[in-house]
């Protein structure tokens, strides 16, 4: 039937990408529709992938059979390894990437994806008949019909750009806006929304920047890469460095004497902006004692002399960004590519959402990335992902798929959504996931790659690929508990050098690579054994952090399975939680509003105390004997 699709996605960000090459690779017939497709995969503000737990993420999305770290692996500017000094809990990927080249890659692997169509227009309506989804209405009146759809609108609804004293009604980038889909939303179909901001920084000429009075930041010289498919890396000589600057105390005072010109303090922003990637003159303010504040130069591209001014979001007037940027070291002289602005959008509350993401008032529709009150590409690309593999089990009447706390930062970050909600932009933070020890970046596949095969978004080759690697590390574990060393002269050196001391003979190579400063990589090269292996760098790493780690680890692990005891109670759709005898009034307030599944999503949730836990846990337990009795 023409116009008539298993699923539609609206949106082409980095959500709405995942979300459509997902629901498409599981094999249902899916729409995507954008507002420009040069903008597929567009990156408005930073072009990186990765950094602090959001490289997790992307490592996750990967896992699950995902498109973004494919795509980011391919033509990187730079790719890191950063919190290299910390644990293996923290430790994560950072590329910068190009920012031409990428949206154009996105685009590529979409037109060669089957069972997916690409279309261009602004979705205005959704068509539903009561509380049932039917699919889409373009502003030009053409109905596209659906038994699933899916908003990714990322920052475009009702968005309006603010510099100083003005405000442009306008997307990111210039782009057109989304109008008319956010009122329909609201309007017509009764859900809450929020208004939330954020923002980006000057782009600055390659040529006019001093960089001799900048720190340089090289990437990491390994082969890293974000997807486990990946064969082939860009040469770290072929690599182009960051760069490190800090604010200075000009740059304080000019700040200062503009501030009631500043979208943000002249009362102009209406929405509320990411605590944890402020504007320039909000650090100032809120951090007024901090003599500075650092900053990044990156590049954005190997086809532009654009500059990215990473940390120096603001939305201020362009003459006073041009003094703010001359206050800086090497900026002196720099021209200004591209000024700084504040984009302030619609979004909506995600505590309509259930775990899956889908509306609880209209089951079908799915919501994914910053429309469901977060920051980031690779936060909006994971759930954008969740979106389309739970769009696809809704129309095949199969079970929602929900990742535990324990099983990924995705689960991490949909469960602190669904439970908590947000008022301003959310960012994952590793500090977030209670159990990071086990959320690592070498362990993604480890816990995921499962769910891929089940849901049939990875091939049987890259399957089979994985229990090899699994049996594999299995098997030098194995070896390494049983393998009890006598004399090795190679190791007697490198210990002393490392250690200051020996080591004494019959311990076994995995009480030696428990040490804190023993590397199992120096290890290997003290035993043919263990190079006739012939291991790979992520399969060296993943061992080590397992081996090194295996207290802790199965520590978590107890931990996690109380979690898990807690989310095997089943909460009844039904339940009246209004009229729950000694419920406290928030708890009744907020357990009816989220409706959640289980005891334990219960317990997550803000205004629900332990108290009200018992209580509930005591009512479930009371029904049970009541519906056995009438049994």
């Amino acid at each position: 039937m023409l116009n008539t699709y298993d699923v539609i996605v609206v949106g082409g960000g980095h959500a709405g990408c995942e979300a459509a090459a997902i629901s498409a690779k599981m094999g249902a017939k899916t729409l995507l529709i954008t507002i420009n497709f040069k903008k597929v995969g567009n990156m408005p503000c930073n072009p990186s992938i990765g950094g602090s737990a959001k490289g997790i993420i992307v490592r996750e999305i990967d896992a699950l059979g995902g498109m973004m770290g494919k795509v980011a692996d391919q033509n990187y500017l730079q790719m890191k390894m950063l919190n290299t000094g910390k644990g293996p809990g923290v430790q994560c990927l950072r590329c910068q990437q190009d920012k031409i080249e990428y949206p154009k890659m996105v685009l590529k692997y979409l037109q060669n994806t089957a069972n997916l169509t690409l279309l261009e227009g602004i979705v205005t309506e959704i068509v539903h008949e009561g509380n049932v989804i039917k699919g889409v209405k373009l502003e030009d009146g053409t109905i596209y019909n659906s038994k699933a759809v899916i908003l990714t609108t990322g920052t475009y609804m009702e968005s309006n750009i603010l510099v100083g004293h003005e405000k442009i009604i306008a997307g990111p980038d210039g782009e057109k806006p989304s109008l008319g889909l956010s009122p329909y939303l609201k309007n017509q179909m009764g859900l809450d929304l929020i208004r939330l901001k954020t923002g980006t920084p000057q782009r600055i000429l390659k040529s006019s920047i001093d960089f001799s009075k900048a720190q340089i930041e090289p990437g990491t010289a390994r082969k890293l890469a974000f997807s486990y498919e990946t064969k082939e890396y860009v040469p770290f000589e072929e690599q182009i460095p960051c760069y490190l600057i800090y604010t200075t105390q000009k740059t304080k005072d000019i700040i200062n004497e503009h501030l009631k010109d500043s979208a943000m303090y002249s009362g102009l922003v209406e929405g509320v902006g990411p605590r944890y990637c402020p504007s320039i003159e909000d650090k100032i303010v809120r951090f007024a004692d901090k003599p500075r504040h650092q900053l990044f130069l990156e590049p954005e591209s190997r086809e532009s002399e654009s500059i990215y001014l990473q940390g120096f979001s603001t939305s201020m007037p362009r003459e006073v960004q041009i003094e703010m940027v001359h206050s800086l070291p090497g900026l002196e002289n720099a021209v200004i590519l591209k000024y700084a602005y504040a984009i302030e959008y619609d979004a909506l509350d995600p505590l309509q959402f259930d775990p899956s993401l889908m509306v609880k008032k209209y089951p079908g529709l799915f919501i994914g990335g910053q429309i469901c009150g977060t920051s980031g590409y690779e936060e909006a690309a994971g759930l954008g992902l969740m979106c389309g593999i739970n769009a696809v089990r809704f129309i095949r009447g199969q079970d929602k798929f929900i990742l535990g706390r324990d099983e990924s930062y995705i689960g991490v970050m949909i469960d602190d959504l669904v439970n908590k909600g947000t008022k301003e932009p959310y960012r994952m933070l590793s500090s977030r996931a209670e159990f990071r020890l086990l959320l690592r970046h070498d362990n993604a596949d480890v816990r995921l790659r499962k769910y891929a095969h089940e849901n049939g978004t990875i091939s049987e080759k890259v399957w089979n690929d994985f229990l090899e690697k699994e049996q594999k590390v299995c098997r030098i574990k194995e070896f390494l508990k049983n393998y009890h060393v006598g004399e090795n002269e190679k190791l007697e050196k490198y210990l002393l050098e490392v250690t200051g001391t020996s080591y004494r003979r019959g311990l076994s190579l995995d009480e030696i690579i428990k040490r804190p400063e023993v590397s199992f990589e120096k290890i290997i090269e003290c035993f043919e054994e263990l190079q006739d292996f012939n291991l790979s760098d992520l399969e060296v790493e993943q061992i080590e952090v397992s081996v090194k780690y295996e207290g802790y680890i199965k520590k978590q692990i107890q931990e996690a399975e109380k979690l898990k005891k807690l989310d095997s109670i089943v909460i009844p759709e039904d339940v009246n939680y209004m009229n729950m005898d000694g419920l406290a009034m928030e708890a009744r307030q907020k357990l009816d509003k989220v409706r959640p599944l289980t005891i334990g999503q219960a317990s997550r949730i803000s205004g629900v105390n332990p108290s009200d836990i018992s209580i509930l846990n005591m009512y479930l337990s009371k029904r049970k004997v009541e519906n056995n009795g009438q049994n």
